[in-house]
């Protein structure tokens, strides 16, 4: 247990990256299984990790976040998509992924749709990409955690243009919209944010017993 909190101690949301430094592929892989196997809301999953590669699509990527040197000297840069075409049919192809991966009919999951679909309508699209988008904080959480395990630091990111991101990575075309990015890799020596202390509010003013 111990080895939990010591890692979340060390984890800091890393300003400066050694471009030198890569990332294993296990490493890496471990980060973003960590990322597929985070819960959602109904388990619907409504979203995609971007894992951007090239390095021409991350100096334009740069250019639309501020030339935050993140987006490129980071080992890894991972962009949080919210999907934005979660409807009846997408509730549909979800039942029959559950009812393919447990042997059952799915039939049987007519109620848990219904349940799914109510909720669902009740919203407009954009009120559905909202508690979407929401729902991708649990999986950047989930990173952030398992990264700091492996000692791997990251940098979770806000500040960027989503349309121009989207623009940049055709995402539009794939029903998707970025929301938040993830700098994955290894803390530069001369990133003086390391060695501050960290600052949280105490156990008494954030946890309340009722």
């Amino acid at each position: 247990m111990n080895n939990i909190i010591n890692a979340l101690n060390w984890r800091y949301a890393t300003k400066s990256f050694d471009s030198s430094k890569k990332l294993s592929d296990e490493q890496l892989d471990t980060i973003l299984e960590s990322m597929r196997l985070t819960a959602s809301s109904y388990g619907l999953q409504p979203w995609k990790f971007v894992v951007v590669s090239n390095p021409e699509t991350r100096t334009a990527l740069r250019a639309a976040a501020w030339d935050q040197t993140q987006v490129t000297d980071a080992s890894a840069f991972v962009v949080l998509s919210v999907r934005t075409d979660v409807d009846a049919a997408y509730v549909d192809a979800y039942m029959k992924s559950i009812a393919d991966t447990r042997g059952m009919d799915v039939s049987a999951l007519t109620g848990f749709a219904d349940m799914i679909k109510g909720s669902i309508s009740h919203k407009t699209a954009e009120q559905v990409v909202e508690w979407s988008s929401k729902q991708l904080y649990i999986a950047l959480g989930t990173a952030l955690t398992t990264a700091a395990q492996l000692e791997v630091d990251t940098c979770p990111m806000e500040g960027f243009d989503s349309a121009k991101f989207d623009e940049i990575l055709g995402l539009k075309e794939k029903n998707l919209s970025s929301r938040v990015c993830l700098a994955i890799g290894f803390r530069s020596t001369e990133d003086t944010s390391a060695s501050y202390k960290k600052v949280r509010l105490s156990k008494d003013e954030v946890i309340v017993t009722v």
